[in-house]
């Protein structure tokens, strides 16, 4: 078993300052929880509009088409299904980002 080098000069340096701020990040949002309550309610307010806008894009979108194009598929449920897709991405985007960014 060898013992590898580091990766380049101050790389030691660099990590300690990443930890350090995550601590110092940790322990403040520890400090501050009477506020969890509100911050809560604000991911799920934006949660909830990052599945609705695009769902309701897709009802729009699906009405347009379904005027626009003649054929034997009903745009009005099809589009409203991959907003409802791109919502739900786009939420679990922002929630996995945020429990990391924690």
């Amino acid at each position: 078993m060898t013992r590898e080098t580091p990766p380049g000069p101050g790389w030691d340096d660099r990590l300690s300052e990443q930890v350090g701020r995550k601590a110092t990040r940790k322990l403040k949002a520890r400090s501050g929880r009477r506020h969890v309550a509100w911050l809560g309610l604000g991911v799920f307010g934006l949660i909830g509009w990052s599945i609705a806008v695009p769902v309701i894009l897709g009802v729009v979108i699906g009405r347009r088409m379904d005027a626009w194009v003649e054929g034997r598929a009903s745009w009005k449920l099809v589009m409203p299904f991959a907003g409802l897709v791109l919502g739900c991405i786009n939420a679990w985007y922002w929630t996995t980002r945020e429990a990391r960014d924690a």
